[in-house]
């Protein structure tokens, strides 16, 4: 099925690619822990002489909501299957386009300068201890940030929510969290995997185990107004295998 997709969007963009003088500048919606990766894409892309890429980075929500509220994404990469099904189920993306082929891991993070020592995240943790008397733990808004709704399901099969959601720092989106722990605002921060390894000020601390949580997965698809063969391209490009080298050193995992 997705060799069927990858071939149908390829020929699609060579049959109806335009001229240099003629392309325009494709727009791509995407959930904020895809930024280092896509921008670095962004600019091979730019590299092998296309025109560049322009990246609106936020949360899911967000984003799905403005698209909703028809702003002008031609491509959107949601962080999880949910947000992207909102805009399937009210008619805003192509569907045969929609293919899913990244994953993540979920982890707990100190700042770099924390004396904290790693633990084995599992039942019988004791969070409250972690945290300190005041202490509080940032990631997503469960509400509605795909980190935030993954980090929930894995406290709750932990049996650590009750402790964990009256000292929840909800942020706006996974970047956020990560700042609040980059600052010291937080002591411990649940964000991607990815998303640790991008930044020097914080350091995992603990995995949690994948069976916590639904997989995490990062649906791409066309939107049904942003439909043109220059976003087909783009689309081909970012979820292809010449990308897969790039994803991968950012810490994604690739599924097949």
């Amino acid at each position: 099925m997705r060799a069927l997709l990858r071939r149908g969007l390829i020929a699609l963009a060579v049959l109806a690619t335009p001229s240099a003088a003629t392309a325009t500048e494709v727009t791509v919606f995407a959930a904020a822990s895809l930024t280092n990766a896509l921008q670095a894409l962004g600019a091979q892309w730019q590299a092998a002489g296309q025109d560049a890429i322009r990246f609106s980075f936020a949360a899911s929500s967000t984003l799905a909501r403005q698209i909703e509220q028809g702003a002008g994404a031609q491509i959107f990469a949601s962080a999880d299957e949910r947000w992207m099904d909102y805009l399937a189920e009210r008619n805003l993306i192509l569907p045969a386009s929609r293919t899913s082929m990244l994953g993540n891991t979920l982890v707990l993070i100190a700042p770099a300068s924390s004396a904290q020592a790693e633990v084995s995240i599992r039942r019988g943790l004791d969070l409250a201890a972690l945290l300190g008397p005041q202490g509080r733990i940032a990631t997503g808004d469960p509400a509605h940030v795909p980190v935030g709704r993954y980090a929930q399901q894995a406290l709750e099969a932990l049996g650590l929510w009750e402790i964990a959601n009256p000292r929840l720092a909800r942020a706006d989106n996974v970047r956020a969290a990560l700042l609040f722990v980059e600052r010291g605002d937080a002591p411990l921060g649940i964000v991607y995997g990815t998303d640790a390894a991008a930044s020097q000020a914080v350091r995992v601390i603990g995995t949690f185990p994948a069976d916590s949580h639904a997989p995490i997965s990062y649906p791409f698809a066309l939107t049904r107004r942003g439909d043109t063969a220059e976003a087909r391209a783009v689309l081909v490009f970012l979820t292809g295998r010449e990308a897969r080298a790039t994803w991968k050193r950012f810490g994604f995992s690739l599924q097949e």
